[in-house]
């Protein structure tokens, strides 16, 4: 047993090629990610393998040729470019003798890096307590070690161990309760946007493929922009002014990767309800890099694990000032504009997909008549809560018609919580 180092950014990166067909370019994303963590690079060691090997992942004699490199470069870290179990984990911690931290640790100590709003630290604690309380056992020697019992209560006493699974279980309590007080305030934020027909339009796409700098282009904002993975963590609204006269309002959100970590995407489901409440996702892609189509898969993986794979999308591919490709629009069979080809950098073709975005939202907005049955209380204050109502009028059966309007997502959404058949609606 040994005592785990508190910190250490001199590291050794560990890379296994599970499949040759993307190996490079995971491993080329995981020395991105390990440098804007902060680790000083000394060694990276590459393996091939079909499968994990059970007790250290990487297999044994993988694990000896780490230790080798950590004794000769004095590392006092191991990166490893794979989610690793928590025996694995630990298994690796006692042979190497030194610090291993997986690639979901290593994504959320740079999330932990670059929250900076009330709720997106929060999010990120919430995030790393449930990724580590499985990591209590036997991760220190002292976890062991047991209280004494106050004056009537002695006896075996409550190890260090069960202490802290308790501490954690409370403080994880207490986040989800401060999260879901935030969540409503975003909610009611968003329903008086629905009553006052301001539609939100979320700008997603895999990390650093210039969200932000798209958004600081369309809004005049001056959200934090850069050439690294999460440049920005948090959330940020602000108004567009459509050249149809319309006013939207835009969100930039935080960018995803391959194997986000499941704890991350729940911890920060209130951010990203934004994206799944939408009514339009702008999905931002880099132009220039030979690997977008892998990424946009990669974000259609994560939108659907938030539930907002049906909503309306754009694709904005971005960056054309490197590809030398002029400004575009594409549109799909019935007319609609389905991609753009812009730079945010150079502001090319951003009136195009100013344009393209305004003609989407024309067709976005229903309305007709709907009738309820009296049992569908709850459903007929859903659309008054929504501000959708125009007109009600009363049966003699105790059903109402109402007329509604309201954005195409929003009612579909509805209809999916209420139950409700979405062909009910008479235009």
């Amino acid at each position: 047993m040994f005592e785990r180092p508190e910190s250490g950014e001199r590291a050794v990166l560990v890379h296994l090629n599970l499949d040759p067909a993307t190996g490079n370019e995971l491993l080329q994303e995981f020395t991105e990610l390990a440098n804007t963590a902060g680790a000083d690079i000394l060694a990276v060691v590459i393996g091939n393998r079909r499968v994990p090997e059970p007790r250290y992942f990487v297999g044994a004699g993988k694990a000896e040729e780490v230790r080798v490199k950590v004794a000769e470069t004095g590392a006092d870290l191991v990166l490893v470019n794979h989610q690793l179990s928590p025996s694995q984990e630990r298994n690796l911690e006692k042979f190497l003798n030194c610090r291993v931290l997986d690639r979901t640790g290593l994504i959320l100590d740079i999330f932990a890096q670059r929250a900076r709003s009330f709720e997106g630290k929060l999010q990120v604690e919430l995030a790393q307590h449930r990724h580590f309380a499985t990591r209590l056992v036997r991760g220190w020697t002292h976890l062991e070690r047991q209280r004494g019992g106050s004056i009537g209560l002695r006896g075996p006493g409550e190890t260090q161990l069960e202490l802290d699974r308790r501490l954690i279980g409370k403080r994880i309590q207490q986040l989800v309760k401060r999260l879901q007080r935030v969540r409503e305030q975003r909610e009611q934020g968003r329903r008086t946007r629905l009553r006052h027909d301001v539609p939100t339009i979320s700008v997603v796409g895999y990390t650093n493929a210039g969200k932000s700098t798209l958004f600081n282009a369309l809004t005049g904002a001056e959200a934090f922009a850069a050439n690294q993975l999460f440049a920005t963590l948090d959330t940020t609204l602000r108004r567009l002014h459509l050249d149809s006269g319309r006013t939207v309002v835009l969100a930039d959100t935080v960018g995803f990767i391959r194997e986000l970590p499941h704890d991350l995407v729940a911890a920060f489901r209130s951010t990203l309800r934004e994206t799944e409440e939408a009514a339009l996702l702008l999905q931002v892609v880099d132009a220039s890099d030979p690997q977008r189509d892998v990424y946009r898969e990669t974000v259609n993986i994560v939108l659907a694990e938030i539930g907002a794979q049906d909503v309306p999308r754009l694709e904005v591919f971005n960056k054309i000032d490197i590809t030398g490709q002029l400004p575009a629009v594409d549109y799909d069979p019935d007319g609609k504009p389905r991609r753009v080809w812009v730079s945010a950098a150079s502001g090319a073709g951003l009136e195009l997909l100013r344009g393209a975005i305004a003609m989407l939202l024309r067709g976005d907005t229903i309305h007709g008549w709907l009738r309820l049955a009296p049992a569908q209380s709850r459903v007929r204050a859903a659309f008054f809560g929504l501000g959708a109502v125009r007109e009600e009028k009363v049966e003699q059966d105790g059903s109402c018609l109402l007329q509604v309007e309201l954005p195409r997502s929003e009612y579909q959404r509805l209809c999916r919580r209420e139950g409700l058949n979405p062909a009910l609606l008479t235009v």
